[in-house]
């Protein structure tokens, strides 16, 4: 799997917690029949809590993001589009918490052979399909700076959502020796795969090819799209009298690009330590074993990150949000209005004041 490989065995499972506390199982790299199991962390609550905060703001977060560019036409644009897969991939990511966490609680695997098949596959699909998203928001902002004119017939909603199927059908593909593989294994009872003969030359072959194809290899591919970015906007200078479209364009590659670091920040450790773990064997005790629990967290942090940033860089995102929001919220406010409107009006006939009448939301009636 693309992540979640123990410190030592880099064997890429997020369920071989055999502790009970939350703490990835570390094993020794010149023989995978030793095992070393760490003591239980001292905060095993505060991790259930972590846990626990970061599947219900992610949850919900991304569901509102899918939901908003899914019901508002004004939000099918181009880089929304990818946005939308992006956080569908952020829901199937952060839906492996719940199992990782009962995983954790039993220091087992309860759910089968199956289940243990399809959150492996799901959770190294939706981490492709999250690099794989912001490589083409790259390369469309790309496009936008630099060939604003030519690329206008590529830039369009039906090209997004054909190239965002072509991620998610790569992706699958990607990950199919993971769908393979993965089983429950009889030795400790975890959902882990089970590679074949010469198990250290399998992992270490997996390492490198979903760290390259994962990770690095896209990374280099956004770096490249901006500094091309960068060296349009030098060349071209800051001109007098920019128009209302640029000014947006800008905004939008802002967005784009934060979004950006940010992933690149919350999974850039995690490739780095197993990368370097290939190389250097790291110590065998429970601080490693708690910081690398830390940098697995990080990786979910940012999967409930994104809708925020949404929020806080993009304006019709910020606006849609409240529109969904503030329409459930008037609906009960307008319906309890009525009801104290005709109870009142049942006693007394009143003259009719504007203030007290139910309010309706003209862009929630529009469906806007």
């Amino acid at each position: 799997m693309l992540i979640h490989h123990k410190l030592e065995d880099i064997s890429t499972s997020p369920f071989n917690m055999n502790n009970g506390s939350g703490v990835i199982m570390l094993e020794n790299n010149s023989s995978t029949n030793d095992t070393f199991k760490p003591p239980p962390l001292p905060f095993s609550e505060i991790t259930a809590i972590i846990y626990t905060t970061v599947f219900v703001v992610g949850f919900l977060g991304n569901a509102l993001v899918i939901y908003v560019v899914a019901r508002y036409t004004k939000m099918k644009t181009v880089t929304n589009l990818y946005i939308l897969n992006l956080a569908l991939a952020d829901e199937l990511y952060i839906l492996g918490i719940p199992f990782i966490g009962t995983n954790s609680a039993l220091s087992y695997w309860p759910f089968g052979n199956f289940l243990c098949k399809v959150c492996m596959t799901a959770d190294g699909m939706s981490q492709f399909a999250s690099t794989f998203c912001l490589t083409l928001m790259s390369i469309d902002r790309f496009l936008a700076v630099v060939y604003p004119v030519s690329s206008a017939r590529w830039r369009r909603p039906w090209v997004a959502m054909i190239f965002s199927g072509v991620v998610w059908v790569v992706s699958f593909l990607l990950v199919l020796p993971v769908t393979l593989y993965s089983n429950v294994q009889e030795d400790f009872n975890t959902c882990n795969i089970s590679w074949p003969d010469d198990h250290n030359v399998w992992s270490i072959a997996f390492i490198l090819y979903t760290s390259v194809m994962g990770f690095f290899a896209p990374l280099f591919v956004i770096s490249l799209c901006y500094l091309l970015i960068i060296f349009k906007v030098k060349s071209a200078g800051l001109r007098a009298g920019l128009t209302k479209p640029r000014k947006s364009e800008r905004k939008v590659t802002r967005m784009v690009v934060i979004i950006v670091l940010v992933f690149v920040l919350c999974w850039l450790p995690f490739f780095t330590i197993n990368i370097y773990n290939l190389c250097h064997t790291i110590p065998e005790n429970e601080t490693s074993a708690a910081a690398y629990f830390s940098l697995v967290i990080l990786t979910y942090v940012n999967s409930c990150a994104n809708p925020v940033l949404y929020g806080f860089l993009s304006e019709n995102f910020r606006q849609s949000f409240k529109k969904v929001l503030c329409f459930y919220k008037q609906k009960n406010c307008t319906n309890t209005n009525a009801l104290g409107t005709v109870r009142t009006a049942n006693k007394v006939n009143l003259p009719r004041d504007p203030e007290n009448e139910p309010f309706t939301s003209k862009p929630a009636m529009n469906g806007q």
